[in-house]
């Protein structure tokens, strides 16, 4: 099974994910909900969702993602 499915913490701020999960618009990071909610407010998020919309229209799924321009 996909480590994105098993791992047990948050890559951004080590919570545990009960709670749920979703992976990172930036970048491959598995997030819990909380840091979500944060990055959605970060500097680039708009062209990060820009960004994967445009590789999912060329059916390409495996987008690593643009980065984080802050930490």
């Amino acid at each position: 099974m996909d480590q994105f499915f098993t791992q047990k913490h948050c890559d951004r701020c080590q919570k545990e994910l009960k709670d749920g999960r979703i992976m990172s618009m930036f970048n491959t990071d598995c997030i819990c909900l909380e840091c979500a909610e944060k990055e959605s407010k970060e500097e680039g998020y708009e062209e990060a969702v820009k960004a994967e919309h445009e590789e999912i229209i060329k059916r390409y799924y495996n987008f690593k993602g643009i980065g984080r321009k802050k930490s």
